[in-house]
């Protein structure tokens, strides 16, 4: 195959995600989507990956709930409260239409967040609620549960509020309303987004609203739109996105302190750094607390190797040597630039290997597109930068290779990245395969400090010797 035919796969690959695209719409000041800068040197690491990018590139890449091992916390406002969690959605005595939209959407019983988190939000009278949730937990589906459950659909104006820190991740959320409120028609959407125009005064008929903090405001104050004084429900979701984008965080305060003191509120986050909790106390008085303890560093699973090399061209050579004598089902491999990743792509594809590339230039919309491709066996080979370190789960994938050894802004060496990144393998309690080209002196002091930390032993491979390739792969 020559790099000719390979550039046409690249197009093959993006045409994929077109009909995904439809989903943006370009608007000034649209921090989210990013053009492309022509800098094949550059490295994806010294580019900002802003979190709402990495929050809506999980949402559209994950089509189920992630089977999360973290162990669930609950803090319950009052220790004395007869709150417990659930194992079935009719335990929850949903209605009809509700239950029917839930079973629809695929979900058979509720997920660990789900659990804990429904009969707090559920419950009368209402409990507030900060919970920490990863993009595939499925707490999308439990707010919107509890926004749809707590909705009045004889009384025609906005009950329910739910705002999210863009465009995209609003019109993601309102896809989940609509698809759970499917039976239940009488129960309206709104989209406060930019784009959307109303005039001055009319009043909003439907029952639920979401949309961005700045026109979600505007809607309230300038245009008299919404009355606050009758939400019955206020959902913030994503704050650790939101806090991160300009003027969000006190748009949001502004919008929490006009509404009612028996509005329940409820708010997530992925993370719970400082200024997160800072936020979520200013925002939810009274809180019920969930978090999701952290997963112990582990890999045990994982099986670790270096080969010395002393160009890309003898890490090109390597890795054909290593793919010639064990069998692989599907591989990740990272470089540290653009300029690399393309290069290796080219020649892998010339030896004949279905190959996938992903880098920062790419819109979310074809990264989740080659990502689907790559889940679903098209490609066996994945190459990219650091922009999808995290949050992929393909069980296939058995061997991870460091191309570049991973690094932070400042080029030292970045433990997070590296678990993350070899994590990709020996996923669901099988055994993985984590090889690591170094390629200098600085390298090999950079991969001692990750054995180090992680106190785990990264053995020498010869990759001309392929009888001892064949016997790591047993």
């Amino acid at each position: 195959m020559s790099t000719d035919s390979w550039a046409l796969s690249v197009g093959d690959q993006e045409s994929t995600a077109k009909s995904i695209g439809k989903l943006r719409i370009k608007e000034a000041g649209d921090a989210n989507i990013r053009q492309p800068d022509g800098d094949g040197d550059k490295s994806d690491e010294e580019e900002k990956e802003d979190r709402a990018t990495q929050s809506l590139l999980n949402k559209l890449i994950r089509s189920n709930v992630v089977n999360n091992t973290n162990q669930v916390e609950v803090l319950q406002r009052d220790p004395n409260s007869p709150l417990y969690s659930v194992k079935t959605f009719e335990e929850l005595r949903l209605k009809p239409q509700l239950l029917k939209g839930v079973y629809e959407m695929g979900f058979n019983r509720p997920s660990k967040i789900q659990e804990n988190a429904l009969p707090m939000m559920l419950a009368e009278p209402p409990q507030n609620l900060i919970a920490q949730s990863q993009s595939g937990t499925g707490k999308t589906a439990a707010f919107v549960l509890a926004m749809l459950s707590h909705v009045d659909p004889s009384l025609k104006w906005p009950q329910c509020l739910c705002i999210s820190p863009t465009y995209e991740l609003a019109l993601q959320t309102g896809k989940v309303i609509e698809q759970m409120g499917k039976f239940y028609s009488e129960v309206k959407l709104a989209y406060a987004v930019r784009g959307h125009k109303m005039d001055r005064g009319v009043k909003i008929k439907e029952q639920i609203v979401i949309g961005t903090p700045g026109t979600v405001l505007d809607w309230c104050v300038k245009l008299k739109l919404i009355d606050p004084k009758k939400i019955k429900v206020f959902v913030l979701d994503e704050a650790d996105v939101m806090i991160a984008t300009q003027g969000h965080q006190d748009q949001s305060i502004r919008i929490q302190r006009m509404l009612p003191k028996g509005c329940q509120m409820l708010l997530f986050s992925a993370t719970f750094e400082d200024s997160v909790w800072k936020f979520a106390e200013r925002v939810v008085p009274d809180p019920n607390i969930i978090k999701l303890k952290r997963e112990e560093e582990t890999l045990d699973t994982i099986k670790q190797y270096y080969v010395l090399c002393n160009s890309k061209e003898d890490k090109f050579n390597a890795l054909c040597n290593i793919y010639g004598a064990i069998t692989i089902a599907q591989a990740m491999i990272f470089c540290h630039t653009r300029k690399t990743a393309n290069w290796l792509a080219g020649q892998l594809s010339e030896e004949g290997h279905q190959v996938a590339l992903l880098s920062g230039e790419m819109v979310v919309e074809q990264r989740a597109a080659v990502i689907e491709r790559f889940r679903d066996g098209k490609e066996k080979v994945l190459i990219t930068t650091n922009v999808c370190a995290r949050g992929i789960d393909v069980e296939q994938v058995s061997v991870v290779i460091n191309f570049d050894l991973p690094l932070d802004k400042d080029g030292n060496p970045d433990n997070e990245t590296y678990l993350h990144r070899i994590g990709r393998t020996g996923r669901f309690g099988k055994r993985g395969l984590a090889v690591n080209m170094v390629d200098s002196q600085r390298s090999m002091e950079i991969l001692k400090t990750y054995e180090k930390h992680f106190n785990k032993k990264i053995g020498r491979l010869d990759t001309d010797d392929l009888d001892e390739i064949e016997k790591i792969a047993n």
